[in-house]
């Protein structure tokens, strides 16, 4: 069985039309899938209203699914993404306020998640969209004299440094809470084993190791400024059953801001990551 109608997005990525649900819980649509996402980053099946069960089938036909860790839904694979009150404790929205900031999932981990594919269940005709920008070619684009000072660099990861860009009057009492979060320190320049490198940066980077904090927090905000211009960027508008998976390990990714009353709703599934970064 094959995927159905194929089109190219700019400046990267790749969308299939005229599928339903139940057509991905295919092996052979599931190797196709695997291999349109390596080549493009990230893939889009428009209004695809595919069901839960279904979803984690799919997810675990293209790989390991990471189990969930808000326990939100009645399938541990998949992770219920709103700030709706009605849906979720107000300390659970203000932590998820921090996805409107350009950032990886699992930044904080030796092996970040390998893929996230996230299905719209309600959208917000406001806001809400979703933006992937692509850190492999932002770092092929570095003039070499940066590529040169940037490689051998090394940066802290850590969910504080996130949550503070998204609750910059933050109390000291969630400051202290944010700081239990254990940190990561991870290569600025991600060399994976196939000599592809991409940049690491996003709003957990805090600070370069060996640089004043400022200073390193400059070139990381530059960074991220540089990986995110248009040239760069895929822009995601949601309708109700859209699917969009992409590659984790190579793409930077936020949603534009909404009301804290909307009732916005996605339910997402994670790939456990398959290579350390070095």
């Amino acid at each position: 069985m094959m995927i159905g109608t194929q089109r190219q997005l700019e400046p990267f990525g790749v969308e299939f039309t005229a599928v339903h649900g139940k057509d991905l819980v295919d092996r052979t649509v599931a190797e196709q899938c695997r291999e349109a996402l390596d080549r493009s980053g990230v893939v889009v099946f428009p209004e695809l209203r595919i069901e839960d069960d279904d979803f984690v089938a799919f997810t675990r036909l293209l790989g390991e699914p990471v189990i969930a860790r808000t326990s939100e839904h009645r399938l541990p694979e998949i992770d219920t993404i709103t700030m709706d009150p009605q849906r979720v404790t107000p300390e659970m929205a203000a932590i998820r306020k921090g996805n409107f900031e350009w950032h990886i999932d699992g930044a904080t981990l030796a092996v970040p998640q390998q893929a996230t594919l996230l299905t719209a269940r309600e959208v917000d005709e406001a806001g809400g969209d979703t933006e992937f920008a692509n850190t492999f070619l932002a770092y092929e684009a570095l003039p070499t004299e940066e590529k040169d000072q940037f490689d051998g660099l090394h940066v802290v990861h850590s969910f504080a440094a996130a949550q503070l860009r998204a609750h910059p009057d933050a109390s000291p009492k969630q400051r202290a809470a944010w700081q239990k979060v254990p940190s990561r320190r991870h290569p600025l320049v991600w060399t994976r084993s196939d000599g592809r490198k991409s940049l690491l940066v996003g709003a957990t980077a805090g600070e370069i190791v060996g640089r004043p904090a400022e200073e390193g927090r400059a070139v990381l905000d530059r960074l991220t400024q540089w990986a995110t211009q248009p040239r760069f960027a895929l822009r995601h508008r949601w309708r109700p059953g859209d699917l969009v998976i992409w590659d984790n390990t190579g793409m930077l990714h936020h949603a534009l801001p909404f009301k804290a009353t909307s009732r916005r709703l996605m339910h997402r599934t994670t790939l456990v990551g398959q290579e350390a970064v070095a």
